[in-house]
């Protein structure tokens, strides 16, 4: 009785490990550029959303940027005794607070943003806006079609009320 090996699972050909390893890069590329002032990747979502609308509750962060209760608890600490942040009582629900930036994190916006521009100018060198934009639009795609399978019902996946 012969035995079949099934072809090995080629990594270049993987939709999940090309983009972990874009991710990877654009991580590193972004943290050598945002560590001198103080930053890590892994606080840059969420300041990206306080710069956006700040006094978000820990929940609308987590929610926001797709991060778990715990890592975002962790994030936070951090980013609050690097004085990014400091949590104030919310006026409408003393039981919740809310997450504002300092100001300097403030001051630190428009280099953590030219950063941010910075990288992505390196990483689409060489690509045409058509191309950007439809690379842009199909990843949105991928992300909508994950959202919408998470969402679903399933043997590991059941619905909740």
């Amino acid at each position: 009785m012969s035995s079949q090996r099934s072809q090995p699972w080629a990594r270049d050909a993987s939709l999940g490990y090309r983009i972990n390893h874009l991710g990877r890069l654009l991580a590193h590329a972004l943290n050598q550029r945002i560590a001198p002032l103080g930053v890590v990747p892994g606080q840059f979502a969420q300041m990206l959303a306080l710069y956006e609308r700040d006094g978000l509750t820990q929940r609308e962060l987590c929610e926001l940027v797709r991060i778990e209760q715990p890592t975002m608890a962790n994030t936070l600490q951090r980013m609050e005794r690097d004085n990014l942040i400091h949590r104030e009582p919310d006026p409408a629900d003393g039981r919740r607070t809310r997450v504002v930036l300092t100001g300097r994190a403030r001051d630190l916006e428009d280099h953590l943003v030219a950063a941010a521009r910075d990288v992505n100018a390196i990483a689409t060198g060489g690509l045409s806006g058509d191309e950007i934009s439809a690379f842009m639009s199909t990843m949105t795609q991928i992300i909508n079609n994950l959202e919408a399978a998470d969402h679903r019902p399933g043997p590991d996946n059941t619905e909740q009320p």
